[in-house]
């Protein structure tokens, strides 16, 4: 596992397949703020929650010059499926090989119930229009966290 790249770090650039079948590269984000949540699967309670909250949000983060991009190693057709059933209005990439949460560092040992296995660490990377680092959340509770976000955005 790689280091976590921290704040004031430039933040690894990505290529990966979007909802809705497009590529979609960090370094074409270029000039505004980017939101990078990864989270660990779709559909699941906290996830969904916390998808909802960004999509309710959606439109102040625009606003304010921020894009919301959630990662998972969910398939593409997952996440369309994970749109289209709670109408979110947020970009969903998915990281099948584990490539960009390994970069970034959110693949941990989890443990749940005693066993230990791994998973993607939900955490969010507020990354700034010049592509470095601004602020890091790390093993992120869903409840108030895109207001929390949506204020650094906002400065």
């Amino acid at each position: 596992m790689t280091d976590a790249p921290t704040e004031g770090q430039t933040a690894p650039d990505f290529t990966l397949p979007r909802d809705g079948g497009e590529d979609l590269s960090l370094s074409s984000l270029r000039g505004k703020q980017v939101v990078l949540y990864f989270y660990p699967k779709d559909d699941t309670p906290g996830c969904t929650k916390e998808a909802i909250a960004f999509t309710e949000q959606a439109a102040a983060f625009e606003d304010a010059g921020a894009v919301i991009v959630g990662v998972s190693k969910d398939s593409v057709a997952k996440h369309d499926k994970f749109v289209a059933k709670h109408e979110l209005g947020i970009i969903l990439v998915s990281d099948e090989n584990g490539t960009t949460c390994e970069d970034y560092g959110v693949w941990v040992e989890k443990n749940m119930y005693g066993k230990k296995y791994m998973g993607i660490e939900r955490a969010t990377f507020l990354i700034d229009a010049e592509g470095r680092i601004a602020k890091v959340w790390r093993k992120v509770k869903v409840p108030g966290h895109a207001d929390a976000v949506l204020d650094a955005v906002r400065g």
